[in-house]
């Protein structure tokens, strides 16, 4: 992180804020490296609140100068116009979570929309906020494609897809993830959003001990594998996910589809292309989906991958 670099910040940011239209998005992504010495930041429009996240801690020197210019910018008037009420800064390398209010009113919970949809965010319980924003257009996806679908979300999380997908007419959607609090999360963003929950299931168990379960409930016309890089004594991506792509073909219907997703930037799309072709190889890959225009990467590969597989008959 280098101090000279902090007026792009600036000017990126409030430029970034003058295009806002409401919904919530990412104002400044560095850790896609095309900002020379601002890799560690992230800047997100929270609907009024403005969130700065840190994710390698700074120099003493750099942390100074940060604080000092980001609270210049509630005197910008792109700041005015966007009627902004509190600057946040996050500290993503300390495990506590430190969240300073340096400007305005700190809202721990705040729902905020995408798409249309409501979510509910939670901005001191834990370093994840409730909703990854570079997956935007992944969920735009679910919604316009789920109509009259069983659908299976598995690692759920706070079940956004879930979300998309009973707003685009799903049928029914199972959302499993071991997280309990994550799911009940999940339920709250269904019950913000209206929606009748008889159909959705909420699972907290281990994918890999709960086959049979979610076979149960199936077969599925669409199914979507979102899981983490690394979650200790549980999944670890590069030799887990193969075991839940064997399992796709006893799991979909005879026209199923797969949205896979991984989001190591060490592992490229040919991970999930070569591992479908091994162990799902009735599955054949058809697109992958464009990631949002903010979230700008210096190597398309490093970013969020997620891509689409299709029964081939």
């Amino acid at each position: 992180m280098i101090n000279t670099a902090l007026p792009s910040l600036t000017q990126h940011t409030l430029a970034a804020l003058t295009s806002i239209r409401g919904e919530t998005r990412r104002l400044f992504h560095g850790r896609g490296r095309c900002y020379a010495g601002l890799e560690h930041i992230t800047v997100d429009w929270l609907q009024g609140q403005v969130l700065v996240s840190l994710f390698k801690q700074p120099s003493d020197e750099f942390l100074s100068e940060l604080q000092q210019t980001i609270q210049t910018w509630p005197l910008s008037d792109e700041w005015q116009a966007s009627e902004t009420t509190s600057l946040l800064l996050q500290h993503r390398y300390l495990s506590s979570n430190l969240i300073e209010c340096l400007w305005g009113e700190h809202v721990p919970q705040q729902v905020i929309i995408e798409n249309d949809l409501k979510f509910q965010l939670d901005l001191d319980r834990n370093q994840n906020n409730g909703l990854f924003l570079d997956m935007r257009f992944g969920r735009q996806w679910v919604k316009e494609n789920s109509q009259h679908k069983r659908v299976l979300n598995l690692f759920s999380y706070t079940c956004g897809f879930s979300v998309a997908a009973l707003a685009g007419g799903a049928e029914y959607v199972v959302n499993l993830d071991m997280a309990k609090s994550v799911l009940n999360r999940g339920r709250e963003n269904h019950r913000l959003n209206e929606h009748d929950l008889s159909q959705v299931s909420f699972f907290g168990h281990d994918i890999f001990k709960s086959w049979g379960k979610i076979k149960k409930y199936g077969p599925y016309d669409l199914i979507i594998i979102d899981p983490p890089s690394f979650q200790k004594g549980s999944f670890a991506i590069t030799k887990d996910y193969q075991k839940i792509l064997r399992r796709l073909p006893d799991l979909l219907c005879e026209q199923g589809t797969v949205l896979a997703c991984v989001n190591d930037p060490n592992l490229t799309s040919q991970f999930l292309i070569d591992g479908m072709k091994e162990e799902a190889p009735k599955l054949a890959f058809q697109t992958r989906l464009e990631n949002p225009p903010e979230f700008l990467d210096i190597d398309e590969e490093s970013g969020l991958k997620a891509l689409i597989f299709h029964v081939n008959q």
